[in-house]
């Protein structure tokens, strides 16, 4: 049986070869690394240096210091992403560094979880690159993160269908085309009449699959779209040949979601950023 620290080791991998698979290059600054997005799409960010040992000093301030000052330069996003019980002196550097800290629980799919073997929802299919849906599905998560939480919100077809007029959606279309048809990322959506309510993605790096932008129109949560997605995607990655799949849920309401899929939390997923 594969134990806590054995996963948590197997994501941090994850976490260092995802940026490179996604076309990201590398600046090392000791402790830390660096991602840097060398052509169009998501901006990534620094983490710490995959490899280090236990007995390695702890991360500083001057070290969180040095990233964010290229960071600058460079004119992309301050902001860090680790694991909480793998680099546990991170926190308190990056938070008297001026950033603010977000926690997330990280969760890992049960290898016998009964609930992704559940009767696929009608509403719900795996989109391809040239699907004319795409460009509503890549909208979708825009809005229901825009409005966070459960709660049902007032954003509904009429808000979706003028975010999709917005000329970034096309670009973020063309790219999400481009990484479904390289096999670099899958896409579920679930639509009723013509209109997508809910949609996300995973992202398989090896036998590794993350799920991400799992996101709900706010009109049509509580509905079990986002589980019913997340489970296309399981059973999806799971017959592309993925072996382990896990997710950071947004908080722990949403972590509850996930748990009725056989997810189980094995550690804290922190995203430290610029407050507003």
């Amino acid at each position: 049986m594969t134990t806590t620290s054995e996963q948590l080791s197997e994501l941090e991998q994850y976490y260092d070869a995802a940026p490179r698979a996604g076309g990201a290059r590398t600046e090392d600054f000791g402790p830390l690394t660096l991602f840097v997005q060398e052509s169009a799409g998501w901006p990534y960010y620094a983490r710490p240096a995959l490899g280090r040992p236990d007995t390695a000093p702890d991360v500083t301030v001057a070290d969180v210091e040095r990233v964010l000052a290229r960071q600058r330069d460079l004119k992309v996003p301050e902001s860090f992403e680790w694991v909480a019980e793998n680099t546990p002196s991170l926190r308190a550097a990056v938070e008297a560094a001026g950033l603010h800290v977000h926690a997330h629980p990280l969760m890992v799919l049960d290898p016998a979880a009964e609930a992704v073997r559940l009767p696929a929802d009608p509403d719900v299919r795996v989109l391809g690159p040239a699907d004319p849906m795409l460009r509503s599905a890549v909208t979708v998560p825009m809005l229901a993160f825009a409005a966070p939480g459960t709660a049902v919100g007032e954003a509904g077809p009429a808000e979706l269908a003028v975010a999709e007029r917005d000329p970034a959606v096309e670009g973020r279309r063309i790219r999400v085309a481009g990484m479904i048809g390289s096999g670099r990322t899958a896409l579920a959506a679930a639509t009723r009449d013509g209109v997508v309510l809910c949609s996300g993605q995973y992202i398989p790096v090896g036998d590794v699959a993350e799920v991400v932008g799992v996101g709900t129109l706010p009109s049509a949560r509580r509905q079990g779209l986002a589980l019913a997605v997340t489970a296309a995607l399981v059973t999806d990655a799971l017959a592309r040949g993925a072996r382990t799949v896990f997710l950071s849920a947004g908080d722990e309401d949403v972590a509850r979601v996930y748990a009725r899929l056989g997810f189980r939390r094995v550690g804290t997923a922190l995203i430290a950023d610029r407050p507003l």
